[in-house]
């Protein structure tokens, strides 16, 4: 069993989150941190709170433990939150057990950040492991991960971390050294790719057994199918990437049931067998926005307004899937310009499109980002820090 504690120093205490009222003051502490902040969007809590519900989060019944906490200073004023946990899956993949430390929040104090932080490294420690990173989730990439570094003028993307300026120098401060770093990209949805794309565009579409097409009119169940024949076939067995199974591959299609616009999500087939796939989703911060980052029943009512009147006018591009064998014939391009020619054609209202990060460590990703004519508008980073301050330090290593 997790010991729950709360311990002091220099007058600064830390208030494990235990009960329905810590659990409250978790989710306030960042109206206090951006209470002046108007580019900053709230998550929505009930997003958070999924992913310490052990109902909800497998990686609890695989073994994994997480522990959050609130912190005050003498004043009995609030002054950050964090939560820290270990996610068996990558914990211990390899000689250096490491846990994860994020949701973190301070305010922009040193002593009180280090103090946040020692108390996430001391419960992992207590857990066996000897490094963390961070600011990371208890879960998938795709959210709530990396510290912002760039950009702190224009409203974050749905599920991507937005924090102050000072964030970084916090924990640099306190010895964080980067992981990796992350890399989001936007561009014009009316442009074309790059000629390179584009030449390759004209040579896959040659083919008359190649057809793209959007997913209007198909069932859920073979959209679930399609996109796992393509990851699997682009991934699968790929470091850090396990094949994904059928029940795997519904449950990501029908978690995207409440936000799926069928328009921006492309297939490409050859002899109706899929190759490759591009994921969009309309920006849902262009409606969480007015949301104030809860979900309730009035939430509910104005995201499904705002969805009726078609709010959103960005798309976010979550993944380009391409099976080995047809990689670098273009597939990407073909996809795009078939998004473009719905928009050129009215099909669709989006202007702008932003693909969500791509880690510095995906070379062939970030030169199809950069081949697409995206503008790298946004960075954030991962850290990592060892326990032990004599150890050598080592990146995330190039994926092949």
């Amino acid at each position: 069993m997790i010991r729950l504690f709360s311990h002091k120093i220099k007058s600064m205490r830390a208030v494990v989150v235990s009960d329905k009222s810590t659990l409250n003051t978790f989710h306030q502490i960042p109206k206090l941190i951006y209470a002046d902040d108007k580019n900053y969007i709230a998550h929505i809590k009930q997003d958070i709170d999924k992913v310490f519900d052990p109902a909800k989060n497998k990686l609890y019944k695989e073994g994994g433990k997480s522990q959050r906490w609130i912190f005050y200073n003498a004043s009995d004023k609030l002054i950050g939150r964090v939560a820290a946990f270990v996610n068996p899956k990558v914990a211990y993949s390899d000689a250096q057990p490491t846990g994860g430390m994020g949701f973190f929040e301070s305010v922009d104090d040193q002593k009180a950040a280090n103090f946040i932080l020692d108390t996430a490294k001391e419960w992992l420690m207590a857990q066996g492991m000897e490094a963390m990173d961070g600011p990371i989730n208890f879960g998938e990439r795709n959210q709530f991960w990396g510290c912002l570094t760039k950009n702190f003028t224009a409203p974050n993307s749905y599920g991507m971390n937005y924090n102050p300026p000072y964030y970084p120098a916090l924990l640099e401060n306190y010895g964080f050294q980067t992981y990796f770093e992350q890399y989001l990209y936007k561009r014009n949805a009316r442009d074309l790719p790059q000629p390179i794309f584009m030449r390759r565009h004209e040579q896959f579409v040659a083919n008359p057994d190649i057809r793209i097409s959007n997913i209007e009119g198909k069932d859920l169940a073979q959209v679930a199918e399609d996109f796992r024949k393509v990851y699997n076939g682009a991934w699968g067995g790929n470091q850090n990437f396990k094949e994904l199974t059928p029940s795997a591959a519904s449950k990501i299609v029908n978690s995207l049931k409440p936000v799926i616009d069928r328009k921006i999500i492309v297939f490409a087939y050859f002899k109706d067998e899929p190759i490759a796939f591009y994921v969009n989703i309309p920006e849902l911060n262009e409606i969480f926005c007015y949301l104030d980052g809860d979900l309730n029943l009035w939430g509910k009512m104005v995201f499904l307004y705002h969805k009726w009147r078609k709010t959103p006018r960005t798309l976010v591009g979550i993944v380009f899937g391409v099976v080995k064998e047809w990689q670098r014939f273009g597939a990407e391009g073909a996809m795009i310009k078939f998004m473009s020619d719905q928009i050129h054609a009215g099909k669709v209202k989006y202007t702008k499109t932003v693909l969500q990060w791509i880690g510095d460590f995906n070379p062939k990703m970030l030169k199809v980002a950069d081949n697409l004519g995206g503008e790298r508008y946004r960075e954030l980073k991962t850290y990592r820090y060892l326990f032990d301050r004599n150890k050598p330090f080592e990146r995330y290593p190039v994926l092949e």
